[in-house]
């Protein structure tokens, strides 16, 4: 079979698995947007947004470094699953306990004084994403997209059902955006038992020639991992730090980041995708590092990566008349934001197919030094465009960011690495894609029916034509039989 065919077809079982979970996720939207005030959804905006970067700290980047050293010649992936789940729980189950000691202060530093109990909660969660990350690694390593994909949809389903049993049946005002959180731990407590029988044969175990390696090998990626949530998340934090009083006026700072962390939801379903292609492309990338071959496949796999993201783009952007009927009226002026964060979002794709080249050469410290940089542009270009352009500002930060990212790692790739992408093709349908995008929008149509079928037929046009050009190359692809 192709290698793309199969690529193709792990990115789907993959999506299944984070894509239709988090879909079904997003659709939570509509209650917590209709429930919740516009300064509530930005607590809990904010409160994740603080998840997500510890998160990172306490899986260590023992996830890449478990496939680099599972895949080496006459590796022991048993031995190599003992030894990075060791470094996993000997970094998270400390710093749980850090953190629900010191939870109260950290309450209130999160403008959630009077519940320390949320950051218990978010701290266990925490945990029980971190204790559960190797052995999702080891499906997607051994292939296992069918199983991976089943407890992200189960998890998810309980996560929902949660969600609508304690906001719309069994609701105390006391605990109020807390039920977000206590729905999240308890169903993170089914990937517990999901993977009971692999957390149960796992043994503590300690290499003095691997386990250096390893955390030399995952140390970068760690910090990598947190400067690029610092790209991602870093807004969400300081939007109310930075936005001058009565900016938005009448809302409060709070409010607006409730109106940007629920708008934001939206560029996120581009990143589920590349997240989903995430999963499937990492292991398959390293499987192929040793075909001579691999730089060519590699440029085809970003290119119609790139032919993907385009479409995706343009189907969201044009339709975010009916995608903002999802989410409360209140929340809804800051829809504008949406095509911006979706760009960004595709530049960051691109990032991750470009970084393959410092993963497969063992220079991870690059990819440490070229996030560091879009963080700190990051940091410099929120603090510069928030007063001025308020959550505006901040999507065109993170658009900027992933801009410089993808630009820096594509031109040292080619000097280390160097694969044949087609840069010239891509730039050209990430144009087209933009400017069709703003044309239609600068439609203005009397009928919603009216708007939604001329959008759907400017997409099928879209695809069409795309196909028109690429034909012989996808039937090239398929062909390939290796």
């Amino acid at each position: 079979m192709s290698r793309l065919k199969v690529l193709a077809g792990e990115t789907v079982l993959y999506g299944f698995g984070s894509i239709l979970p988090r879909m079904l996720n997003f659709f939570l939207l509509t209650p917590h947007t209709n429930i919740f005030s516009l300064a509530e959804y930005g607590a809990v905006t904010k409160l994740y947004a603080f998840v997500a970067f510890v998160n990172i700290v306490f899986m260590f980047g023992m996830e890449t470094a478990f496939f680099r050293f599972a895949n080496k010649p006459n590796a022991n992936t048993k031995r190599i699953f003992n030894l990075a789940q060791t470094c996993v729980v000997l970094v998270s189950i400390p710093l749980t306990l850090l953190f629900i000691v010191f939870s109260s202060p950290i309450a209130a530093y999160m403008g959630v004084a009077s519940h320390p109990e949320f950051i218990t909660w978010l701290s266990l969660v925490m945990l029980t994403d971190a204790l559960v990350a190797i052995p999702f690694a080891r499906l997607r390593l051994e292939k296992k997209a069918f199983q991976f994909a089943a407890a992200k949809i189960i998890n998810v389903l309980i996560l929902l059902g949660l969600n609508l049993y304690f906001l719309k049946v069994s609701y105390d005002p006391s605990i109020n955006i807390g039920y977000v959180f206590l729905a999240n731990l308890i169903a993170n407590a089914f990937f517990i038992l999901y993977f009971l029988k692999t957390l149960v044969a796992w043994r503590p175990a300690f290499d003095n020639k691997i386990s250096p390696e390893m955390l030399h090998y995952a140390y970068p990626v760690m910090l990598t991992g947190v400067a690029g949530m610092t790209n991602e998340m870093f807004s969400r934090l300081s939007l109310d730090w930075w936005l001058p009083t009565d900016f938005y006026k009448p809302i409060s700072n709070q409010a607006a980041v409730g109106v940007f962390g629920a708008c934001y939801k939206f560029a996120v379903l581009m990143n589920l995708g590349i997240q989903a292609f995430r999963y499937a492309a990492e292991p398959f990338f390293f499987s192929q590092a040793a075909d001579k071959n691999s730089p060519a496949l590699f440029a085809k796999v970003n290119h119609y990566f790139v032919i993907v993201g385009c479409i995706v783009f343009l189907g969201i952007s044009i339709n975010l008349d009916v995608f903002q009927l999802l989410i409360g009226t209140d929340f809804r002026s800051g829809i504008s934001i949406v095509p911006i964060l979706l760009m960004a979002y595709l530049l960051l794709g691109m990032y991750y197919n470009f970084s393959v080249w410092f993963k497969l050469t063992d220079k991870t410290h690059y990819g440490t030094l070229i996030t560091v940089g879009g963080a700190a542009l990051t940091i410099g270009a929120n603090f510069l465009l928030i007063p001025i352009m308020g959550y505006t500002g901040s999507s065109w930060a993170a658009l900027l960011c992933y801009a410089f990212m993808a630009g820096c790692c594509y031109f040292l790739g080619q000097r280390h690495f160097p694969i044949p992408y087609r840069m010239g093709t891509s730039f050209i349908y990430l144009t087209c894609t933009v400017v069709i995008t703003y044309a239609v929008l600068a439609v203005t149509l009397p009928n919603q029916w009216i708007a939604s079928i001329f959008h759907g037929f400017v997409i099928i046009c879209f695809v069409g034509v795309i196909y028109i050009f690429e034909r012989r190359g996808l039937k090239s692809a398929i062909v390939d039989q290796r």
